[in-house]
C-alpha cells in the first residue's frame, strides 16, 4: 500500500478547507495552490504550505496543469486531490499526476475520460441497460445537419458542457432560432470554467426531479452506493439546495436507482468517489444524465445521514486500501439538507456580487455544519465562482431539518456582501418545499420571494438600533465631553434625527432620551417608548413598546446591517444635506457587475431593436447578456472585448429619439 504524507489540493475555497480538515485528522500535511486574488484566502493560510500560481484568471492558474505539477514537485508532495471544478474531471490532469510519480486521489484517468465524454458515457450506459435521454454532439459550429439532429432530439432541449458541471456551460433552448447563440455562449462558459469548450444537446425534461446517487469503488473490485440525494432546487441550472434522502424516492425506487448507479460504475471499472446523476420523471421513470467522476459539492448531506467521511475514504482508497464498509452495512439516519450561500443578488436576476465580507458569525447556539471558503474580511472577487459557503443541517426528519436550516441561515451574520441567504430561507419555508413539491422548475413555478419580508415592527427596531449604535460610536470618538450620554442636549425638547434608506423607502428616525436608558421615539410616523436594557459583545437588548429584542449592528460608512433572530436588515444612512446628483448618461447601458467584456455585438451608428443583444459580460465564470430595451441607434460604444469593467461602468449609449431631459 502507498502511504500519503503530503497532499497537494488542486482547488480553492471551501472544498480545499474541507479536504485539509480530514487530511490533518489523518496526519497528512497539506499544500495549497492559489491565484493572486486568493492570496489572503483562508484556505491558503490554513495549508501547511501554499504555492502561488502567478496569475489571476482560472486559465492562468487553477487550469494550468504544468504549474500545479511543478508546485507538487517543489513542495515534495506525494499526492494530489483535485477537489471539484477546474481540473477535477480532466483525464489529462490525472495522467499527468500519475506520470509525475504522484498518487492521484480520484478514479483512474481511463474512467474519467470515458465518463467525461458524456455522449460516449451515454452509449456505455445504454449497453449496461441504464435508461438514457436522447442527445447529440455539436460540431464546432451549428450546421444544417446539427439543426436537423437537434430537431430529432426535440425541443425544448439543453445545451450542455461535455466537461465539468455546476450549471456552467448550460443553456435551455426552446426553439431552433435560439440554438446558435446558446451553443456559442455555452462554449465560452465551458472553456472558461473547465478548459474545454465541447458541448452537446440533450432532451430537456420539464417538471422532473434531479436525483443523484453517490457511488464508491476501490481497486479491489468493490463498488457500493451510498443512497441518493435530491438536488432539484436550482437557479440557472445550478443547485442551491440539496437533501438526502429524496422525499420522492421510496424503498423500491431507491433499490432500483442504487442498482442502476452501481451498474454504471461497474461498467467503467470505477475506483473512487463518484456520482451518477439521473432525471426522475413524474411517472417514476428515471434517466441517466451523467457521471461526475469526483467528489460533489453536496457530499456533506450523504456524510450526515450515513456517518461516513467521504474524503477519508477517497484518500484510503487512493493509498490502495479496500473500502471500510460494505453495502449491507450502510444505513440512513434522519434527514440532511444543504444550502449554498452565493454572493449574488436574487432581486437582480441572481447577478453575481463582489465586495468585502465585514463579519462572518454563525450563531453558536444553533448546531449546524458550515463548509465555508470565507471569513470576516474576505474579499469576493469577480474571477471565480461566487459560492461563499455551504450550510448543512441534520434532523430527525425532513420538516425538522428544513426548519432548523432556515433558522440557522436567518441568524447567520454576514454583513458587507449581497447574498442569496434570504432567498434560501424563503425557499426552505415555502409551503411547496415543505410539501416536497421539489422539481427543477420549482423557482419558476412557485416564485419564492427574492428578498426578506421585513415587517414594520422589525424595521422600527432596526432603525432605532442603528441610530443608537451610530450615536455610541460618535461619542466614543469624541475628543471633548466624551462622558456625556449620547443624545444629550441643552434643549430637552430637541429630538435626534436620522434618515435611512431601506431598499427604495426613506425611513425617518427620531428619538429623545429621558434618562436611565429610556427614550421616546418616532420611526416612519410611528411613535412609542423604548429602553436600552444592556449592550455588550456587539449586541444591544432593547425594550420597544414593551417587547424585548436583541439586535446587533455592523456599520461601514453610511451602510448599517442590523441582525436580529428574524434576519438581517440593511439600512443606508442618508446625508443630512442634499448631495449633488451624479452625472447620468442618457440612453446609457451600464455594467450590472464587475466583470470582463466577452464581446460587443454592435457598433456606433448601428440601428438596434428591442431585445437585440448588445454586450456580453462575464463574471465569476458566468455570462450575462445585456439586451436592448428600446429601438434606437447606437451613438457610442465605450468598451472593447477582454476589457475589465467595474459595476456601473457605461458600456454603450443608445439614442431612442426620446427627450431624456
Amino acid at each position: 500500500m502507498t502511504r500519503i504524507a503530503r497532499l497537494l489540493i488542486a482547488g480553492r475555497g471551501e472544498i480545499a478547507r474541507r479536504i485539509m480538515r480530514t487530511a490533518r485528522e489523518m496526519g497528512i500535511a497539506t499544500v495549497a495552490v492559489y491565484a493572486e486574488p486568493d492570496a489572503d484566502a483562508p484556505f491558503v493560510r490554513e495549508a501547511d504550505q501554499a504555492v502561488s500560481l502567478r496569475g489571476t484568471t482560472s486559465q492562468e492558474t487553477y487550469l494550468d496543469i504544468e504549474k500545479i505539477i511543478a508546485a507538487a514537485r517543489r513542495t515534495e508532495a506525494d499526492a494530489v486531490h483535485p477537489g471539484y471544478g477546474f481540473l477535477a474531471e480532466n483525464a489529462g490532469f490525472a495522467r499527468a499526476v500519475v506520470d509525475a510519480g504522484l498518487t492521484w486521489v480520484g478514479p483512474r484517468a481511463e474512467a474519467i475520460a470515458t465518463m467525461g465524454d458524456k455522449l460516449a458515457a451515454k452509449k456505455l450506459m445504454t449497453e449496461a441497460n441504464v435508461p438514457t435521454l436522447p442527445s447529440v454532439r455539436v460540431a464546432r459550429s451549428v450546421t444544417k445537419e446539427v439543426r436537423k439532429r437537434a430537431a430529432k432530439v426535440g425541443y425544448p432541449l439543453l445545451v450542455k458542457a461535455a466537461s465539468g458541471g455546476g450549471g456552467k456551460g448550460m443553456r435551455v433552448v426552446s426553439d431552433e432560432a435560439g440554438l446558435a447563440d446558446a451553443v456559442s455562449g455555452a462554449r465560452r462558459e465551458a472553456a472558461a470554467a473547465f478548459g474545454d469548450d465541447t458541448v452537446f444537446l440533450e432532451r430537456f425534461l420539464a417538471g422532473a426531479r434531479h436525483v443523484e446517487v453517490q457511488v464508491f469503488g476501490d481497486s479491489h473490485g468493490n463498488i457500493v452506493h451510498c443512497f441518493e440525494r435530491e438536488c432539484s432546487i436550482q437557479r440557472r441550472h445550478q443547485k442551491i439546495i440539496e437533501e438526502s434522502p429524496s422525499p420522492a424516492v421510496d424503498d423500491d425506487l431507491r433499490r432500483r436507482l442504487g442498482e442502476a448507479a452501481v451498474e454504471a460504475a461497474r461498467a467503467v471499472g470505477y475506483d473512487n468517489a463518484g456520482t451518477v446523476e439521473f432525471m426522475l420523471d413524474k411517472d417514476g421513470s428515471f434517466y441517466f444524465l451523467e457521471m461526475n467522476t469526483r467528489l460533489q459539492v453536496e457530499h456533506p448531506v450523504t456524510e450526515e445521514i450515513t456517518g461516513l467521511d467521504l474524503v477519508r475514504e477517497q484518500i484510503k482508497v487512493a493509498e490502495g486500501a479496500p473500502l471500510s464498509f460494505r453495502q449491507e452495512e450502510l444505513r440512513m439516519d434522519g434527514h440532511a439538507i444543504e444550502a449554498r450561500i452565493y454572493a449574488e443578488d436574487p432581486a437582480n436576476d441572481f447577478l453575481p456580487a463582489t465586495g468585502r465580507l465585514i463579519a462572518w458569525r454563525p450563531d453558536p447556539a444553533l448546531p449546524a455544519r458550515f463548509e465555508s471558503g470565507v471569513e470576516a474580511g474576505s474579499e469576493v472577487s469577480p474571477y471565480f465562482d461566487p459560492m461563499l459557503a455551504k450550510v448543512i443541517v441534520h434532523g430527525r426528519d425532513r420538516s425538522e431539518a428544513a426548519s432548523r436550516l432556515a433558522t440557522v441561515l436567518e441568524r447567520l451574520q454576514m454583513p458587507g456582501i449581497v447574498s442569496n441567504r434570504d432567498f434560501l430561507v424563503n425557499v426552505l419555508r415555502h409551503d411547496a418545499f415543505i410539501a416536497a413539491d421539489t422539481t427543477t422548475d420549482f423557482i419558476e413555478r412557485h416564485s419564492p420571494a427574492r428578498e426578506r419580508d421585513v415587517s414594520e415592527e422589525q424595521l422600527r427596531a432596526a432603525a432605532l438600533a442603528a441610530a443608537l449604535a451610530s450615536q455610541r460610536a460618535r461619542r466614543a470618538k469624541a475628543r471633548a465631553l466624551a462622558t456625556i450620554p449620547s443624545g444629550w442636549r441643552n434643549n430637552p425638547s430637541a429630538m435626534q434625527q436620522v434618515r435611512y434608506l431601506h431598499r427604495d423607502e426613506e425611513v425617518l428616525t427620531q428619538y429623545l432620551r429621558k434618562g436611565d436608558g429610556a427614550f421616546t421615539y418616532e420611526v416612519a410616523g410611528h411613535s412609542g417608548e423604548a429602553r436600552v436594557l444592556r449592550s455588550e459583545d456587539g449586541w444591544t437588548e432593547l425594550e420597544i413598546d414593551g417587547v424585548q429584542q436583541r439586535l446587533s449592528v455592523v456599520s461601514q460608512g453610511a451602510d448599517h446591517w442590523v441582525q436580529s433572530p428574524a434576519g438581517e436588515v440593511r439600512l443606508v444612512e442618508l446625508p443630512r444635506f442634499p448631495e449633488r446628483e451624479r452625472e447620468r448618461t442618457a440612453g446609457g447601458y451600464l455594467a450590472p457587475m464587475p466583470g470582463r467584456i466577452v464581446s460587443v455585438k454592435v457598433s456606433a451608428g448601428q440601428q438596434v431593436t428591442a431585445g437585440e443583444v448588445l454586450v456580453i459580460v462575464e463574471a465569476m465564470k458566468m455570462e450575462h447578456v445585456i439586451t436592448c430595451a428600446e429601438d434606437g441607434i447606437v451613438t457610442e460604444v465605450r468598451v472593447v472585448a477582454d476589457e475589465q469593467v467595474e459595476a456601473g461602468h457605461v458600456l454603450l449609449v443608445v439614442d431612442t429619439g426620446k427627450d431624456e431631459s
